[in-house]
């Protein structure tokens, strides 16, 4: 993460289009940012939480039930102050003079409607991963970021550590040699958070609207349908209309490393290796084996990336008596294998780990900058002060990082290998994935259309 001296901000920021009135008003003031949080219940906490030393004006969230824990509720009782709001978009028109940034903690269907209506407020933004629900999303985001000159990150945690940082200096150093395979994995969807197991068989049991959750609004660009508790507050990871599967889930953590690392960009094909069976076709398959495959870049060869998730896994690498991890990644380089524990990299290593002792003092450099802040809210806030040009998982950076995880989507979604035209944003000799590419809306929903127009 770059992270640039106060001036030479100032300086640039009067030349650049993303030197808002915002970003003045918090760089020159040094008042608190004003922050109104969308999603606050369940994964929206760790938004309220890292606003804490800020000035948040708004609370939005579609279900008020009294559910204790990490509710919604329960979260607004501990600022009593705060407006509470169910709509976004009632929350921007009212209280909109007063916001600096919105946080964004909805599910994955929501994302893209809620952070298109604050940058078109210009307002900066958090969102969740993945960014979007679909790749034209993700590329309108990105249009969007640029056009209305506002900051933004993404809530990949990852991205602002120090593993993901020696992974990249150890790879840029020679240390890994030239790196033509990386496998990565995670337990979902049959992990404990967020999906249900084993997979449903069957569409969705509906039961009557609970007095208190806005369900209609919940919904949100999706056609509507009955309630079912199969889907909210937790579940709705798994269902194809709502969520991305546990590639969506895990992918913007686990594939961060290997992405920023190995410079990706797009693939060329995503080929399915294996699933198990699953009957009902509107949820997530329980596991899956894909690979990603990339052309060579540069001087860089080309690379495969392994995706498995539910329970399959690579091979343990020599010496691991104890298997692998639930989640985790193997980077093979000509020269060195490194292997990391965890969704995200914390504490990267060459394998076998005695083999880091004669390049030690090679592993201990530390050419790039750190993140200010150790987590994306707070490098947000530092951006928007104009401590920093920009956060780590800007949307120049997100964006991309978040459609190679919605390539894999597609794969997963429909069983089927696909060769992806990232130029045309189609898959090749298939039309039939253009709904999922850029999925219908409804009514009041439409956003950035206008930003594709000549």
């Amino acid at each position: 993460m770059s992270t640039f001296p106060r001036r030479h901000f100032l300086k640039t920021a009067a030349l650049s289009a993303i030197a808002g009135p915002n970003i003045l008003r918090a760089a020159e003031s040094k008042q608190k940012i004003r922050v109104a949080c969308v999603g606050i219940g369940q994964m929206g906490n760790g938004a309220v939480s890292g606003s804490r030393d800020e000035e948040i004006v708004a609370f939005c969230d579609v279900d008020w039930r009294d559910l204790g824990g990490r509710s919604a509720a329960e979260i607004a009782k501990k600022h009593p102050t705060v407006p509470k709001f169910t709509d976004f978009r009632e929350m921007l028109d009212k209280k909109g003079s007063e916001i600096d940034a919105v946080l964004i903690s909805t599910p994955d269907h929501t994302h893209f409607a809620a952070a298109m209506a604050a940058m078109e407020a210009k307002k900066h933004v958090f969102v969740q991963k993945p960014l979007a629900h679909n790749i034209w999303q993700v590329r309108t985001l990105q249009k969007a970021a640029k056009k209305y000159g506002v900051q933004t990150v993404m809530g990949n945690q990852g991205h602002c550590w120090e593993g993901i940082r020696l992974v990249k200096e150890w790879f840029e150093a020679g240390v890994l040699g030239e790196v033509r395979e990386v496998h990565c994995w995670t337990d979902r969807p049959k992990g404990k958070v967020g999906f249900i197991n084993p997979p449903p068989a069957q569409p969705a049991k509906t039961a009557p609207v609970p007095e208190g959750l806005s369900w209609d609004l919940w919904q949100g660009p999706v056609a509507p349908r009955e309630y079912s508790p199969e889907y909210l507050p937790q579940f709705w990871r798994g269902w194809w209309d709502y969520g991305c599967g546990g590639l969506g889930d895990i992918g913007c953590h686990c594939l961060d490393a290997p992405f920023w690392t190995l410079q990706l960009g797009m693939p060329e094909k995503v080929e399915v290796v294996e699933q198990e069976k699953w009957e009902h076709r509107a949820y997530t398959a329980p596991a899956s084996h894909i690979i990603f495959h990339f052309a060579a870049r540069g001087e860089m060869p080309a690379v495969q990336i392994h995706w498995y998730e539910g329970g399959l896994l690579p091979e343990a690498l020599p010496g691991m008596t104890k298997g692998l991890p639930d989640n985790g990644m193997i980077m093979k380089g000509s020269k060195e294998t490194l292997f990391s524990d965890g969704m995200r990299v914390q504490s990267p290593q060459l394998w076998p780990r005695e083999r880091m002792t004669p390049l030690i003092d090679i592993l201990r450099r530390k050419p790039l900058l750190r993140s200010v802040a150790g987590e994306p809210i707070g490098e947000l806030f530092a951006a928007i002060r104009g401590d920093i040009p920009h956060a780590g998982s800007h949307f120049d950076y997100a964006c991309p990082l978040t459609e190679l995880v919605n390539t894999g989507v597609l794969a997963i979604r429909s069983g089927k290998t696909i060769e992806w035209d990232s130029a045309s944003m189609t898959v090749k000799g298939a039309p039939e994935f253009d709904a999922w590419i850029k999925e219908p809306v409804r009514d009041g929903w439409s956003y950035g259309e206008d930003l594709w127009k000549a």
